[in-house]
């Protein structure tokens, strides 16, 4: 069966073979009697699938040894509080803005930290170029310093960590990398934490991946909740509370798949790389020689993962998004706060579904001449 391409956002698409591996399983988890959902998180079954997830998604993002790997709840959302709430110290954080969710991280972590500073910020251009690290100003004993690296809804990312030491910052760096977790490698020389939701690149929503370097673990604030204090977290590794079971469970299984991934001789995150830079190389390239699609987005700082772009007559943006969906081709009606379409060409969204939403807009642009 040919299912429709799902360019949703978040929840996005997952592998058919995770799913119908999940499916498989659902009943009855490797002759254990039970389903994954139905299990004890204490128990040795689930006990062996976290272990494999955690292991698998290690070597995938070849994560140092000096990091942990924490299976947590709330979404990216929450872990604009937990950050602040682990390693604000009370004390000045900086924020650098590039999007909706970076002011969003900012604006959350005021009720945290004495002191927020936007050192750096791309709203004045539309949130549509990268403020140059350059010119970044950081603050002299900052806490931390936070940058979305991947803006989901504005389609903007750093396809290169900034070394803040080479700045003359000795503050960590904290990334948001939800919607491009797993489809680039991470430098982690440069970064001290890493989180996002596992909803658009790793599984379904419910499961939030933090990676974070030791020696930023034990100082929480005093009105940290326990849950959500990263030492406490990773001591008991992640099952101070009842993780979510399922989410680590189907993260597991995209784990295992990203394995299998081959593109030449490349493999595993290389190998999506490689795929990432032709999808996203595709759609611009069609954006780019139309003259009915546009995209705001500076060309040195694209997204691979989300691709916003407007019909330079919206009056047709119903039709284009109808006739989208008659094709099989679904979730891209831009985000509320921007308008537009956006495309968003996750891991699990193969090459042929890029190449078939190229040719509908070939076709409809040629329709609507």
């Amino acid at each position: 069966m040919q299912r429709p391409y799902n360019f949703s956002a978040g929840p996005a698409a997952i592998p058919a073979e995770v799913l119908e591996q999940a499916a498989a399983e659902m009943l009855d988890w490797h002759g254990s009697g039970m389903g994954v959902m139905e299990m004890s998180h204490r128990g040795k079954e689930f006990i062996s699938i976290y272990e494999q997830a955690e292991a698998d998604l290690r070597e995938l993002l070849a994560v140092p040894a000096h990091f942990k790997i924490l299976f947590m709840q709330g979404g990216g959302l929450a872990e604009n509080a937990i950050v602040p709430l682990n390693l604000s110290r009370a004390a000045t954080v900086d924020f650098v803005v590039t999007g909706s969710w970076s002011q969003k991280s900012q604006k959350e972590a005021r009720k945290y930290a004495a002191e927020v500073n936007v050192i750096a910020s791309g709203e004045d251009q539309g949130f549509t170029t990268l403020p140059d690290p350059a010119q970044w100003r950081p603050s002299k004993g900052a806490s931390y310093l936070h940058l979305c690296s991947n803006e989901t809804i504005n389609g903007v990312e750093f396809h290169e960590l900034p070394d803040l030491h080479a700045l003359g910052c000795d503050a960590p760096l904290v990334i948001d990398f939800s919607s491009h977790v797993a489809s680039r490698p991470v430098d982690w020389s440069r970064v001290g934490l890493a989180f996002g939701g596992a909803q658009k690149n790793l599984g379904p929503a419910g499961l939030t991946l933090v990676v974070v370097r030791e020696d930023l673990l034990g100082h929480a604030l005093p009105t940290c909740p326990s849950a959500f204090d990263y030492r406490v977290v990773a001591d008991n590794q992640s099952m101070y509370n009842t993780p979510p079971t399922w989410g680590i469970y189907m993260a597991g299984l995209t784990f295992q798949w990203l394995k299998r991934q081959r593109e030449g001789t490349a493999s595993g995150i290389a190998a999506m790389e490689q795929r990432n830079i032709a999808k996203a190389q595709l759609l611009y390239e069609a954006i780019d020689n139309s003259s009915l699609y546009v995209n705001k987005v500076a060309a040195n700082c694209r997204s691979r993962m989300n691709i916003p772009f407007f019909l330079r007559d919206e009056t047709r943006n119903d039709a284009f998004l109808a006739g989208a969906k008659q094709r099989g081709l679904l979730q891209l009606k831009g985000h509320k706060s921007v308008g537009g379409m956006r495309a968003s060409i996750y891991n699990a969204m193969p090459l042929a579904g890029v190449q078939a939403l190229v040719d509908y807009m070939r076709e409809f642009e040629q329709q609507h001449a």
